[in-house]
C-alpha cells in the first residue's frame, strides 16, 4: 500500500471512530498515527475520499465519509441532462439544481482536460485547459458523467 493510501484509509478509520470537527484536529490524529500532512494535502485527501462536514445532533459539525464512491458518474447519476460545446467552451445542461454539485464533482475529479467551471443553477460552463480543444473536454466529460 502506499503512503497516500496508507494515510487516506487511516483519515477514513479515524472519521469512522470518532466526531472530528476540524482539520487541525484531523492533522493532529493523523500525526500520532504516523502520518504528518500539510493542511492542502489533508484537504486534498479529504476530497477525494469524499469526506464532508455535516450538522451533529446537539449543535456544530464534524466530518462524515460519503458514499465511497470517487467516481464523478455515481455522484451524479441521471442529473445530467446534455452536453455540447461551441467550439469554445463546453455547456453541461443539468436538472434544476443540479448544476453546482456536477461542477463541484468535476473540480474534485480534477480532470486535466479541464481548467475551471462555472455553475448556475442548471447549466454549467465549462473551460478547457490551455491546449485542449472543447469538443475533447466534452468527450472526456460525457465519458465520466454518462451525458
Amino acid at each position: 500500500m502506499t503512503r497516500t493510501a496508507a494515510r487516506r484509509t487511516e483519515i477514513r478509520r479515524l472519521i469512522a471512530s470518532r466526531a472530528i470537527a476540524t482539520q487541525e484536529e484531523l492533522r493532529a490524529l493523523l500525526a500520532t498515527a504516523g502520518h504528518t500532512v500539510t493542511q492542502a494535502t489533508l484537504s486534498r485527501d479529504l476530497a477525494r475520499i469524499g469526506a464532508r462536514r455535516g450538522s451533529v445532533q446537539g449543535g456544530g459539525t464534524s466530518y462524515e465519509l460519503g458514499d465511497g464512491s470517487d467516481r464523478p458518474r455515481d455522484v451524479v447519476g441521471g442529473l445530467v441532462r446534455s452536453i455540447d460545446d461551441n467550439g469554445t467552451l463546453v455547456v453541461i445542461h443539468t436538472a434544476p439544481g443540479a448544476a453546482q454539485v456536477i461542477a463541484s464533482t468535476l473540480d474534485r475529479a480534477r480532470v486535466p482536460e479541464l481548467l475551471g467551471t462555472i455553475a448556475g443553477d442548471d447549466a454549467i460552463f465549462l473551460a478547457p485547459a490551455r491546449g485542449v480543444a472543447a469538443s475533447k473536454l466534452a468527450k472526456r466529460i460525457r465519458l465520466l458523467v454518462g451525458g
